[in-house]
């Protein structure tokens, strides 16, 4: 028995050897740069390995939260505070730090998204994803779980989403130094003193 088990330990080993001198080799022949667009084999090894790593008993959950227009309203106002500035306003992912990931925020629009369960977007949305750049949102709390449970209705919204969703979420959308200053130009400007605001601002 013994014998047994120092064999599977040796193996075992043996096999994680294999697979830190091939990611060795690979990022030697590819380097670390962010850059390039992950390879096809390299996103479905990556996407198998967060599901396996998702426990079942949460994959398979449905979300309990009902789907109210209500809900819907708040989750886009929370969706645009906290998740636009790199899933973009309408969830394709095309924003300058979305694009800068590695890899690449997704178009949660499409079905790569949309046929994952409610139990692991509520998971990704909650705990976050490792070498990526989504970070854990939750902290295991009922209020954080219920903030999650509402944003999975809201990314199964983003295909319906409508031109007046979306521009209402452009005006909560989170303002960097330089728009704050301009706002508070104009402002100053229409109280009848200061400068008006000139140009466009660089949000980036």
């Amino acid at each position: 028995m013994l014998g047994r088990l120092v064999r599977a330990l040796i193996v075992a080993l043996a096999m994680v050897g294999v697979i830190a001198v091939a990611v060795l080799v690979w990022l030697l022949a590819n380097g670390a740069s962010a850059r390039p667009e992950p390879g096809r084999t390299e996103t479905v090894v990556a996407r198998r390995l967060r599901t396996l790593a998702i426990p079942r008993e949460i994959r398979n959950r449905t979300n309990p939260v009902p789907l109210t227009q209500e809900l819907i309203d708040g989750a886009r106002r929370h969706f645009a505070d906290h998740c636009a500035t790199c899933h973009a306003n309408d969830g394709s992912g095309k924003t300058t730090p979305g694009q800068g990931l590695y890899p690449r925020a997704p178009d949660m629009r499409t079905t790569d998204t949309q046929l994952l369960s409610d139990g692991e977007l509520f998971f990704i949305i909650e705990h976050g994803v490792r070498f990526t750049g989504m970070p854990a949102w939750g902290n295991d709390s009922p209020e954080s779980e219920a903030a999650g449970w509402q944003l999975v209705h809201f990314i199964r919204h983003l295909p319906k989403l409508t031109p007046e969703e979306i521009a209402e979420m452009e005006s909560l959308n989170p303002k960097s130094p330089a728009e704050i200053r301009e706002q508070i130009k104009e402002e100053e400007f229409l109280k009848g003193g200061g400068e008006p605001a000139k140009g466009p601002v660089d949000k980036h």
